[in-house]
């Protein structure tokens, strides 16, 4: 893959590591509710929740209120089908609709989800422009996207002006305006403010003003936005805030910024920031941001909820401390059914609210064929490397996954921890042999004969450490020799801002059929 347009905007480059952090003791930290297959589920059902509101990698949120009803995206980066969109109607818990966007692009990036006369929009910046969709249901269809370009900027944020016209806000902190169906551009890209610095000795990755979100309330234009770079140290990230009486300005800035910030490599979540204001049921005021679970950079940026306070001077105040502790539920809030099984017998395909490709070709659906209990996939490439495996995300510290293959002549495939086609681990079989994969390509000298035309896998990763199992008939298991440490497959090695998914690679030039998947959180 090459390198990600975020960093070259950055000018930083690729593939630094940092030292890792020591988690909190574990007896300090409060239980997270479990949810379907015991997966971490943030209402405690006891008035209170804990952060994250959506475990795993959902990044750079954007959240739109419609009514009674709350809907949020986030970066897909590189799996398509892409762009998922979720449902909730208290904050705390969300169902997944489906995907907005199946044509690749390239990388997504932060977007923003908007409605703007009865028809919803998403502004997305991938490859080296930003596009954006419309539909005017929700759940769809969505547009072809159309080419804005917009080149060189990210992190779109959508408004309406005290005129009535619609401008678009991205990195920098820059704008543009636009036509009146949101669907053009209206002039040029003009830097509009200079965010507030924080301290020349503040340990930070970068001073990258992104994800500038606008909100008009009481009179005023507030502007909230990211600083200090989104990986890199744990304290790196924060969310400040500006306001004006115009979209155009001047912005003065908000007296208390950073409004948000993680203090220390102590804490439970770090490099918090990339937030958005949104108003909860009852009236009150929330933040949705994303922070990195402390020891845990391989699952992500994850999707965290806090309450705010308006205060009489027309400022705001974060009120939630370091989030490791539970907070009191949004009120009057109704509660969907949180998340869904990732287990999966086929009998109806779930791509794009589960499954994805990685860095897909346009065609890449084409490889596909479903039949109910079985999903046949053709090969591609030579390895999990040129591949594009299917993937999904992960939002537990500890999972457990199970799939049987049924291996066809001139194919191979087999069961991932994939991060990139640069991090990654595994195992793979041929109808003859078993491969091992790690620290990103096969173990030649593990390879071993064997008669694998149908092979059950089960991986188990438990808290970075990884352990794979196999069989032949689906009773007698086989622990595989090879047991592997993780943790440091994650962007700050790899860069890319991806985060460590299961997900089943199929090579060569036959077909590989997948079938009883199964998926199962530890506690």
């Amino acid at each position: 893959m090459t390198a990600s347009r975020r960093t070259a905007l950055k000018t930083l480059l690729a593939g630094v590591a940092v030292a890792p952090q020591l988690a909190n003791a574990a007896a300090a930290e409060p239980p997270w509710a479990r949810g379907v297959e015991g997966q971490r589920k943030a209402d405690l059902g006891n008035g209170s929740f804990l952060n994250p509101i959506l475990a795993g990698d959902h990044p750079d949120p954007t959240i739109l209120k419609d009514g009674d009803d709350y809907y949020m995206t986030f970066s897909s980066f590189l799996s398509y089908p892409g762009v998922i969109i979720w449902h909730s109607q208290d904050l705390v818990n969300w169902q997944p609709i489906g995907p907005a966007l199946t044509k690749p692009l390239g990388s997504i990036w932060a977007m923003d989800l908007v409605k703007h006369n009865g028809r919803y929009f998403i502004y997305i910046p991938a490859g080296t422009s930003i596009y954006v969709i419309w539909a005017d249901h929700i759940k769809g269809p969505w547009s072809d996207p159309i080419d804005l370009k917009i080149e060189g900027a990210i992190d779109p944020g959508h408004a309406v002006g005290e005129d009535g016209k619609r401008y678009l806000f991205v990195n920098g902190v820059r704008c543009i305006g636009l036509s009146d169906d949101g669907l053009a551009t209206v002039g040029t890209l003009e830097k509009v403010y200079e965010p507030w610095r924080y301290p020349q000795d503040w340990v930070v990755e970068m001073f990258a003003p992104e994800g500038p979100k606008l909100l008009r309330r009481d009179g005023w234009f507030y502007l909230v936005l990211a600083v200090g770079g989104t990986s890199g140290p744990p304290t790196s990230h924060m969310v400040i805030a500006a306001r004006s009486r115009s979209i155009h300005g001047p912005w003065e800035n908000h007296p208390q910024n950073p409004i948000v910030r993680t203090q220390s490599a102590g804490e439970k979540w770090w490099s918090r920031g990339h937030a958005t204001l949104v108003e909860g049921p009852a009236g009150d005021w929330w933040m949705v941001y994303h922070g990195y679970e402390n020891s845990y950079r391989t699952l992500g940026r994850q999707c965290l909820l806090e309450p705010i306070e308006w205060t009489k001077d027309g400022w705001f105040k974060a009120k939630g401390g370091d989030l490791s502790a539970p907070l009191p539920m949004p009120k009057k809030g109704k509660a969907v059914p949180h998340n869904f099984a990732k287990s999966d017998d086929f009998q109806k395909l779930k791509f794009g609210v589960q499954w994805s490709f990685f860095n897909p070709g346009p065609n890449e659906m084409q490889r596909v064929q479903h039949t109910p209990g079985k999903l046949a996939i053709k090969g591609k490439g030579t390895s999990p490397v040129d591949s594009s495996p299917l993937t999904f995300i992960a939002g537990d510290r500890a999972y457990e996954a199970t799939i049987t293959l049924d291996i066809g002549a001139d194919a191979e495939g087999g069961l991932l921890l994939h991060y990139n086609e640069r991090a990654y681990v595994g195992v793979g079989f041929t109808p003859t042999h078993m491969k091992t994969f790690a620290h990103s390509h096969e173990q030649s000298w593990m390879r071993e004969k064997m008669d694998a035309s149908t092979v059950h896998i089960r991986v188990r990763n438990d808290r970075h450490i990884v352990t794979f199992h196999y069989s032949l008939d689906g009773k007698e298991w086989k622990q595989h020799p090879w047991q592997m440490e993780v943790s440091g497959l994650h962007h700050n090695v790899f860069g890319g801002f991806a985060s460590l998914q299961p997900g089943v690679y199929i090579a060569g030039t036959g077909t590989v059929t997948m079938r009883d998947f199964r998926y199962r959180a530890l506690a």
